[in-house]
Protein backbone atom coordinates (compact mmCIF):
# COMPACT_ATOMS: atom_id res chain seq x y z
CA UNK A 1 0.00 0.00 0.00
CA UNK A 2 1.08 3.50 -0.93
CA UNK A 3 -0.68 6.38 0.06
CA UNK A 4 0.23 10.00 -1.31
CA UNK A 5 -1.00 13.33 0.35
CA UNK A 6 -2.52 14.97 -3.01
CA UNK A 7 -2.90 17.96 -0.93
CA UNK A 8 -1.96 18.86 2.46
CA UNK A 9 -3.93 22.84 2.72
CA UNK A 10 -7.12 24.08 4.33
CA UNK A 11 -10.13 25.20 2.33
CA UNK A 12 -8.58 28.77 1.11
CA UNK A 13 -4.95 26.73 0.00
CA UNK A 14 -1.07 28.13 0.69
CA UNK A 15 -0.66 30.77 -0.41
CA UNK A 16 -3.98 32.34 0.23
CA UNK A 17 -5.01 35.00 -2.36
CA UNK A 18 -4.11 38.47 -1.44
CA UNK A 19 -2.00 37.42 1.96
CA UNK A 20 1.77 38.19 1.53
CA UNK A 21 2.75 36.72 4.93
CA UNK A 22 6.11 34.88 5.58
CA UNK A 23 4.51 31.53 4.91
CA UNK A 24 2.00 32.68 1.46
CA UNK A 25 5.79 33.86 0.28
CA UNK A 26 7.65 30.94 1.36
CA UNK A 27 10.65 29.65 -1.42
CA UNK A 28 9.94 26.38 1.06
CA UNK A 29 7.82 24.08 -1.90
CA UNK A 30 6.46 22.21 1.34
CA UNK A 31 4.44 25.40 2.52
CA UNK A 32 2.63 25.07 -1.33
CA UNK A 33 -0.37 23.55 -0.04
CA UNK A 34 -3.28 22.95 -2.08
CA UNK A 35 -6.57 21.45 -0.54
CA UNK A 36 -6.72 18.54 1.41
CA UNK A 37 -6.48 14.79 -0.46
CA UNK A 38 -5.19 11.64 -0.23
CA UNK A 39 -4.78 8.87 -3.02
CA UNK A 40 -4.38 5.32 -1.83
CA UNK A 41 -3.03 3.13 -3.76
CA UNK A 42 -3.38 -0.93 -3.79
CA UNK A 43 -1.87 -3.81 -6.27
CA UNK A 44 -2.20 -0.81 -9.57
CA UNK A 45 -5.61 0.68 -7.82
CA UNK A 46 -6.32 3.83 -7.31
CA UNK A 47 -8.35 5.10 -4.58
CA UNK A 48 -9.07 8.51 -4.04
CA UNK A 49 -10.08 10.07 -1.08
CA UNK A 50 -12.07 13.40 -1.74
CA UNK A 51 -12.36 15.24 -4.83
CA UNK A 52 -10.40 18.83 -3.86
CA UNK A 53 -11.03 21.66 -5.29
CA UNK A 54 -7.72 21.27 -6.49
CA UNK A 55 -7.58 17.67 -7.90
CA UNK A 56 -6.70 18.41 -11.59
CA UNK A 57 -3.76 20.01 -10.67
CA UNK A 58 -2.90 17.42 -8.27
CA UNK A 59 -3.97 14.27 -10.57
CA UNK A 60 -1.67 16.02 -12.83
CA UNK A 61 1.33 16.38 -11.07
CA UNK A 62 1.69 13.02 -9.21
CA UNK A 63 0.98 11.53 -13.11
CA UNK A 64 -2.25 9.19 -11.65
CA UNK A 65 -3.23 7.63 -14.41
CA UNK A 66 -7.16 6.29 -13.48
CA UNK A 67 -9.34 6.43 -10.44
CA UNK A 68 -10.84 3.35 -9.56
CA UNK A 69 -12.63 4.27 -6.74
CA UNK A 70 -13.86 7.28 -4.10
CA UNK A 71 -14.28 8.23 -0.42
CA UNK A 72 -15.89 10.90 0.65
CA UNK A 73 -15.18 12.25 3.93
CA UNK A 74 -17.88 15.06 3.79
CA UNK A 75 -19.68 17.41 1.72
CA UNK A 76 -18.01 21.21 2.28
CA UNK A 77 -16.45 22.50 -1.13
CA UNK A 78 -13.09 22.15 -0.34
CA UNK A 79 -13.39 18.58 -0.32
CA UNK A 80 -16.08 17.81 -2.96
CA UNK A 81 -15.76 20.61 -5.77
CA UNK A 82 -13.14 19.22 -8.17
CA UNK A 83 -15.72 16.76 -8.77
CA UNK A 84 -16.24 17.29 -12.38
CA UNK A 85 -12.50 16.59 -12.92
CA UNK A 86 -13.28 12.99 -13.15
CA UNK A 87 -14.25 13.47 -16.34
CA UNK A 88 -10.97 13.38 -17.69
CA UNK A 89 -10.16 10.19 -16.33
CA UNK A 90 -13.92 9.02 -17.55
CA UNK A 91 -12.76 9.96 -21.23
CA UNK A 92 -9.88 7.34 -21.10
CA UNK A 93 -11.39 4.55 -19.47
CA UNK A 94 -15.28 5.02 -20.07
CA UNK A 95 -15.94 2.97 -16.55
CA UNK A 96 -18.25 4.41 -13.99
CA UNK A 97 -16.19 4.08 -10.80
CA UNK A 98 -17.62 3.76 -7.24
CA UNK A 99 -18.08 6.14 -4.58
CA UNK A 100 -18.39 5.89 -1.03
CA UNK A 101 -19.85 8.02 2.03
CA UNK A 102 -22.34 8.41 4.98
CA UNK A 103 -25.79 8.96 3.79
CA UNK A 104 -25.84 12.38 4.28
CA UNK A 105 -23.23 12.87 2.08
CA UNK A 106 -24.13 11.08 -0.49
CA UNK A 107 -27.49 12.97 -0.12
CA UNK A 108 -25.76 16.33 -0.44
CA UNK A 109 -23.36 15.55 -3.49
CA UNK A 110 -25.94 13.73 -5.48
CA UNK A 111 -28.03 16.76 -5.12
CA UNK A 112 -25.52 19.38 -5.94
CA UNK A 113 -23.84 17.39 -8.43
CA UNK A 114 -27.22 15.11 -10.44
CA UNK A 115 -25.12 14.48 -12.95
CA UNK A 116 -21.82 12.77 -12.19
CA UNK A 117 -24.68 10.23 -11.27
CA UNK A 118 -27.37 10.56 -13.75
CA UNK A 119 -25.39 12.24 -16.81
CA UNK A 120 -27.28 14.78 -18.62
CA UNK A 121 -26.94 13.48 -22.35
CA UNK A 122 -28.35 16.97 -23.86
CA UNK A 123 -25.14 18.05 -22.36
CA UNK A 124 -22.80 15.41 -23.33
CA UNK A 125 -22.32 14.36 -19.79
CA UNK A 126 -21.91 10.83 -19.18
CA UNK A 127 -22.45 8.74 -15.19
CA UNK A 128 -18.61 9.21 -14.02
CA UNK A 129 -20.02 7.65 -10.24
CA UNK A 130 -21.72 4.69 -8.91
CA UNK A 131 -22.84 5.77 -5.16
CA UNK A 132 -22.48 3.56 -2.29
CA UNK A 133 -23.82 4.34 1.44
CA UNK A 134 -21.35 2.90 4.24
CA UNK A 135 -21.39 2.89 7.81
CA UNK A 136 -19.86 -0.23 8.41
CA UNK A 137 -16.42 -1.85 7.17
CA UNK A 138 -16.03 -2.96 3.25
CA UNK A 139 -13.80 -4.25 0.87
CA UNK A 140 -12.27 -2.92 -1.86
CA UNK A 141 -9.59 -3.91 -3.91
CA UNK A 142 -8.89 -7.68 -1.07
CA UNK A 143 -8.06 -4.39 1.38
CA UNK A 144 -10.76 -3.49 4.13
CA UNK A 145 -11.52 -0.21 4.93
CA UNK A 146 -13.31 1.19 7.97
CA UNK A 147 -15.42 4.41 8.06
CA UNK A 148 -14.49 6.15 10.98
CA UNK A 149 -17.78 8.60 12.66
CA UNK A 150 -15.70 12.13 13.20
CA UNK A 151 -17.55 15.28 14.32
CA UNK A 152 -16.27 18.45 12.18
CA UNK A 153 -17.81 20.87 14.81
CA UNK A 154 -21.44 20.39 15.01
CA UNK A 155 -21.52 18.41 11.69
CA UNK A 156 -20.83 14.55 11.16
CA UNK A 157 -17.33 13.42 9.19
CA UNK A 158 -16.07 10.40 8.29
CA UNK A 159 -12.26 9.01 8.11
CA UNK A 160 -11.27 5.87 6.94
CA UNK A 161 -8.52 3.45 8.15
CA UNK A 162 -6.85 1.19 5.63
CA UNK A 163 -5.54 -1.44 7.25
CA UNK A 164 -3.18 -0.22 9.54
CA UNK A 165 -3.14 3.26 8.37
CA UNK A 166 -5.87 6.16 9.27
CA UNK A 167 -7.14 9.45 7.92
CA UNK A 168 -8.82 11.61 9.98
CA UNK A 169 -8.95 14.66 7.87
CA UNK A 170 -11.84 17.78 8.96
CA UNK A 171 -12.32 16.87 12.61
CA UNK A 172 -12.66 18.72 15.71
CA UNK A 173 -13.68 15.50 17.95
CA UNK A 174 -13.66 11.81 17.75
CA UNK A 175 -16.78 10.17 19.80
CA UNK A 176 -16.47 7.71 22.30
CA UNK A 177 -17.36 5.34 20.19
CA UNK A 178 -15.04 5.69 17.56
CA UNK A 179 -11.99 5.15 19.13
CA UNK A 180 -11.70 1.79 19.36
CA UNK A 181 -11.65 1.90 15.63
CA UNK A 182 -8.42 3.93 15.76
CA UNK A 183 -6.26 1.48 17.76
CA UNK A 184 -3.12 -0.18 16.64
CA UNK A 185 -2.12 2.35 13.85
CA UNK A 186 1.52 2.26 12.31
CA UNK A 187 0.30 6.09 11.07
CA UNK A 188 -2.32 8.32 12.07
CA UNK A 189 -2.81 11.01 9.22
CA UNK A 190 -5.15 13.93 10.97
CA UNK A 191 -6.36 16.96 10.94
CA UNK A 192 -4.20 20.08 12.61
CA UNK A 193 -5.60 23.39 11.55
CA UNK A 194 -3.54 25.73 12.65
CA UNK A 195 -1.88 26.57 16.62
CA UNK A 196 -4.96 29.06 16.92
CA UNK A 197 -8.27 27.29 18.76
CA UNK A 198 -10.87 26.38 16.02
CA UNK A 199 -14.39 25.16 16.68
CA UNK A 200 -14.22 22.96 14.16
CA UNK A 201 -11.33 21.67 13.42
CA UNK A 202 -8.09 19.95 15.36
CA UNK A 203 -5.36 22.88 16.31
CA UNK A 204 -2.16 21.47 16.63
CA UNK A 205 -2.10 21.36 20.55
CA UNK A 206 -5.23 18.80 20.21
CA UNK A 207 -4.07 16.76 17.30
CA UNK A 208 -1.16 16.11 19.79
CA UNK A 209 -3.67 15.49 22.46
CA UNK A 210 -5.15 12.68 20.20
CA UNK A 211 -1.72 11.63 19.03
CA UNK A 212 -0.93 10.58 22.90
CA UNK A 213 -3.96 9.08 23.27
CA UNK A 214 -3.71 7.15 19.92
CA UNK A 215 0.23 6.33 20.20
CA UNK A 216 0.56 5.15 17.03
CA UNK A 217 4.26 4.70 15.49
CA UNK A 218 4.39 7.68 12.66
CA UNK A 219 1.14 11.01 12.97
CA UNK A 220 1.51 13.17 10.05
CA UNK A 221 -0.54 16.62 10.75
CA UNK A 222 -2.63 17.48 7.71
CA UNK A 223 -5.05 20.53 6.71
CA UNK A 224 -2.93 23.19 7.38
CA UNK A 225 -3.02 26.82 7.18
CA UNK A 226 -0.86 29.82 6.64
CA UNK A 227 -0.16 29.95 10.37
CA UNK A 228 1.83 26.72 10.28
CA UNK A 229 5.46 27.30 8.51
CA UNK A 230 6.66 23.84 7.08
CA UNK A 231 9.78 24.62 9.24
CA UNK A 232 8.00 24.47 12.51
CA UNK A 233 8.02 20.78 12.12
CA UNK A 234 11.38 20.06 13.38
CA UNK A 235 9.29 21.85 16.86
CA UNK A 236 7.05 18.19 16.81
CA UNK A 237 7.79 15.36 19.65
CA UNK A 238 9.28 12.37 17.76
CA UNK A 239 7.18 10.69 15.63
CA UNK A 240 5.06 13.48 14.33
CA UNK A 241 5.51 15.12 11.47
CA UNK A 242 3.61 18.24 9.14
CA UNK A 243 2.14 16.87 5.66
CA UNK A 244 3.41 18.22 2.83
CA UNK A 245 2.02 17.97 -1.05
CA UNK A 246 3.39 15.34 -2.69
CA UNK A 247 4.54 13.20 0.53
CA UNK A 248 4.30 9.61 0.60
CA UNK A 249 3.70 7.10 2.87
CA UNK A 250 4.77 3.30 2.22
Amino acid sequence: MKITVLGSGTSTGVPMVGCRCPVCVSGDPRDKRTRASIVVEIAGRYILVDTSTDLRKQAIREQLPHIDAVLFTHSHADHIHGIDDLRGFHFIHKRVIPCYGSAETMATIARNFAYIFQGQSSAGYAPLLEPHVVSEPFTLFDTTIVPIPLLHGEIPATGYRFGDVAYLTDCSRIPTDSLHLLTGLRILIIDALRYTPHENHFNIAGALDVVARLRPERAVFTHLTHEVPYRDGTKLPAGVEFAYDGMTLE
